[in-house]
């Protein structure tokens, strides 16, 4: 779907540090939590709550009092006459939110929509569906989080395999990703320069994280938590999680919670909403594609030509690239495919490395690609994530500075 007349204010948008499951946000209820967040982040950006016509939420794993979502979120950051949908389109949740709060702005009327985004992979939940023609009334159940990595019930495969598969294929041996996953370690580390700078252009830090009281400081984060350092020769030493694979723990994401937001609108009430007016955030484009059974990685590929025809741009146009990249497999196929040079590809860090809370994870990319592109003076970006079910999708933004 293209987009004309759909617009982010500069600096309308943000995103908490990812801590790695199991960490300093483990037990933080990810609605509440993301409502706590975006109450700040639009205080701090000087937006009333009262600017917006809807909320859009994306949301993959349940939370307890759920089926409240979206209202629930509007209503927790002081703005309980609106109301949205609450989507869950697994790891490519974020293009589509940003999708649908474009698609509304986009269908008329000087609209301003909140798009949030929000996931606790820590503590999903263990959930048992009842069968009563099962042996002896027993039910059947599920670990929400675990048993969705580990099988896909059309491809029969866990989420590591469709990366073998894409490996195995085209050719991509453990050293190219272990290369790969360098290159982006080393990226990051550019984010975190000094006094992780870039991180402070989009980052709401530090956050004071409370006991499920609510009463007594546990912690307080200001940066990504659980991001390992990563060597050449750490890297050389780990054995593929696959007998005969060729896929690591050092070459694939870690699961986190966080959450992100974002503002969605026209031109006219960007401008209004931004904290500068004279750099323009435009949405472009959105794109979605499929692969072959088992074959996640190359999903991206299809979804990254699908967004950049409808946005009437090249590969050669773009200035900028971030993916999602669950695996460094993703990257080198989509590179080899696209014709694209590494290097120019996940500039301050990616999923790869900072981990992957799933809904917010490909918000936060494109927060990034914007702040990538206002750094480089203006220019096209495009970002691309693969989502469970073999499939992706991919925005196209434009920024001029």
């Amino acid at each position: 779907m293209p987009f004309e007349n759909v617009f982010i204010p500069y600096g309308g948008y943000w995103s908490t540090p990812f801590c790695r499951w199991q960490g300093s946000f483990a037990h933080l209820h990810a609605i509440t939590f993301a409502g706590e967040v975006a109450r700040r982040a639009l205080e701090e950006r000087h937006i009333a709550p009262e600017a917006f016509d809807a909320l859009h939420l994306g949301m993959t794993v349940p939370q307890h009092h759920g089926l409240y979502s979206a209202p629930w979120l509007a209503a927790l950051i002081g703005a309980p006459k609106i109301t949205g949908p609450t989507i869950n389109q697994a790891c490519a949740t974020s293009a589509r939110v940003l999708a649908s709060a474009a698609f509304e702005v986009e269908a008329g009327g000087d609209r301003a929509i909140l798009a949030v985004t929000c996931d606790r992979t820590s503590n999903g939940p263990h959930v048992f569906y009842p069968n009563p023609l099962g042996p002896g009334g027993k039910g059947d159940a599920e670990d929400w989080v675990w048993d969705s990595f580990n099988h896909d019930p059309y491809a029969k495969n866990a989420m590591i395999e469709t990366a073998e598969n894409v490996a195995r294929e085209a050719g991509i041996t453990k050293e190219e990703q272990d290369e790969v996953t360098l290159l982006r370690y080393s990226q990051y580390q550019m984010a975190l320069a000094d006094a992780a700078a870039f991180h402070r252009r989009y980052m709401v830090r530090p956050i004071e994280v409370k006991d499920p009281a609510g009463r007594k400081v546990v912690a307080q984060v200001v940066d990504d938590e659980g991001v390992f350092p990563t060597t050449a020769e750490g890297l050389a030493r780990l054995k593929p999680v696959l007998e005969g694979g060729t896929v690591t723990y050092g070459s694939q994401t870690h699961p986190a919670d966080g959450n992100c937001g974002m503002v969605v609108t026209t031109r006219a009430r960007a401008r209004e909403l931004s904290l500068d007016p004279k750099i323009e955030v435009q949405v472009l484009a959105f794109g979605q594609g499929r692969a072959k059974k088992g074959f996640m990685a190359q999903a991206t590929v299809p979804a990254a030509r699908q967004a950049l025809v409808l946005a009437g741009i090249t590969v050669q146009d773009l200035r900028a690239i971030k993916t999602h990249n669950p695996f460094a497999v993703n990257d080198i196929y989509l590179a080899r495919e696209l014709g694209l040079q590494q290097e120019n590809i996940n500039r301050y860090g990616s999923s790869l490395v900072w981990g992957h809370p799933q809904g917010p994870t490909g918000m936060r990319a494109i927060i990034e690609l914007i702040e990538e592109l206002v750094l480089a003076g203006g220019g096209y970006g495009l970002f691309a994530g693969c989502a469970a079910g073999d499939t992706a999708a991919a925005a196209v933004v434009k920024v001029e500075a």
